[in-house]
């Protein structure tokens, strides 16, 4: 019950990420809107680390500063493909990302990286995320043809 409400949280985030993004204007300076919205998410970031009954660890952030730096570099990757993936194709192309987030995410991180433990039953939802994946494709090739 812990996974589903998680991923519901983070699910929640993202469309509202998403819809912010595709509410707004388009800007000649992509950085513009993900800069904007990242300083709102760093004042939240800070007020819940210091509402934190755990004090801040200057040692933690040095032990692991380089996963530290990995995962900033993945947030701005993130931010960057997501903009563009909305404003230059729109909201439903979303689904596009979450299939390939299944095979990058599940099984290459945790999987072939972190070996986290899998059945047959999760080797089954990947080959129905490529067959997803295809179908949204030949989907996005039909409706194409239709109205070119």
């Amino acid at each position: 019950m812990k996974v589903f409400l998680f991923a519901l949280l983070a699910a929640m985030g993202n469309a509202l990420f998403v819809y912010g993004q595709r509410g707004s204007q388009a800007s000649a300076n992509p950085f513009q809107f993900i800069l904007a919205a990242l300083v709102i998410c760093t004042i939240l970031f800070l007020i819940f680390a210091f509402a934190n009954k755990a004090p801040l660890d200057g040692d933690y952030l040095l032990r692991n500063l380089r996963f530290i730096l990995i995962s900033g570099v993945g947030f701005f990757l993130t931010f960057i493909g997501f903009y563009w993936l909305y404003s230059q194709q729109g909201a439903t192309n979303y689904i596009v990302y979450a299939l390939l987030s299944i095979l990058t995410t599940s099984i290459g991180v945790g999987i072939i990286i972190f070996r986290e433990p899998f059945n047959q039953y999760h080797v089954i939802a990947g080959l129905l995320a490529v067959a997803a994946i295809l179908s949204y494709g030949f989907g996005q090739h039909k409706l194409s043809t239709l109205s070119g």
